[in-house]
């Protein structure tokens, strides 16, 4: 059955259906060497290019859905390339066939935590849809004194340049001296929320780390710069959140392969890891094979 092209690119992870759509319109695209257009469907053995370039596409039911959690150190942008040359937090992602790992979310490059990574595109862009208010949990230390009234006012809501914002729940966490530790948690993911909050009452904030996307947590014994991938029940549990049918296949098991897998992950990961602590300078950029 013929499907939407923009629909068919966006699973593939090449961006969300409204950039496909752009992309299209832009004449960036191509079917079986024809300019697409808004509106073409496309057959399972169609030659489609992007710039010129030749794309892997695959069926729905060839696609499995398959998701990371990241452990982002300070320091990476959330960009698969940058001018700068600062590393990113494509760096050290497992290689997949045929498709390309879509961060859900960003963080910007002062923040660490948990960030998730999904091989469908469709599934990214249904999270991060502002629809969707996944609620997002963060441990933030501030550096001075926070008083009641501001508390407060971040519960019940403040005033930023792009709209009102609020923390739905702040939670003291315990401290030394000036530097005090809060876990707060919200519904939405502008840019710079959760500090631009803080600062809105001239609270100055000198540690964010994300630890809860919904109900998946940032697992306690994943080291800064390591990934897992999620077991089919938080994957679909992601799924149910978008409004999307649940996965039946993974690429993580119990049988003896699988395990034998899992464990050359986790050698590669620790040795990810071991390059991010000991690289002097800019850390090199390390790709692993899952």
């Amino acid at each position: 059955m013929s499907e939407k092209l923009q629909k068919v690119l966006a699973r593939a992870g090449h961006g969300s259906r409204r950039e496909m759509e752009a992309w299209i319109a832009a004449g960036r695209v191509s079917i079986d060497g024809e300019i697409a257009k808004l509106g073409d469907r496309i057959e399972a053995d169609a030659k489609v290019r992007i710039d010129g370039r030749a794309v892997s596409l695959k069926s729905a039911d060839d696609v499995i859905c398959r998701v990371l959690a990241y452990h982002k150190p300070e320091g990476e942008i959330c960009s698969r390339k940058d001018p700068e040359g600062r590393p990113t937090v494509f760096d050290r992602l497992p290689r997949t066939r045929d498709s390309r790992w879509v961060a859900v979310g960003r963080l910007d490059i002062n923040t660490s935590g948990l960030l998730l990574f999904t091989s469908d595109g469709e599934l990214a862009n249904r999270l991060m849809h502002p629809s969707n208010e996944v609620e997002r949990e963060y441990a933030v230390r501030t550096f001075g004194e926070v008083p009641e009234a501001a508390l407060q006012r971040l519960r019940s809501g403040v005033m930023l340049e792009d709209g009102p914002a609020q923390f739905d729940h702040i939670k003291a966490a315990g401290g030394e001296g000036i530097n005090q530790w809060w876990h707060v948690t919200l519904r939405e993911g502008r840019n710079r929320e959760v500090r631009r909050l803080w600062e809105s009452q001239e609270v100055q904030v000198s540690r964010l780390i994300r630890v809860r996307y919904g109900m998946i947590e940032l697992p306690k014994s994943l080291p800064r710069g390591g990934w897992v991938e999620l077991p089919l029940e938080q994957v679909n549990y992601l799924r149910q959140l978008a409004g999307m049918d649940p996965e039946t296949r993974s690429m993580l098991g119990a049988d003896k392969h699988s395990v034998a897998r899992n464990k050359v992950r986790s050698a590669k990961v620790r040795r990810a890891v071991r390059k991010h602590k000991t690289a002097a300078g800019k850390p090199k950029p390390t790709r692993q094979r899952s």
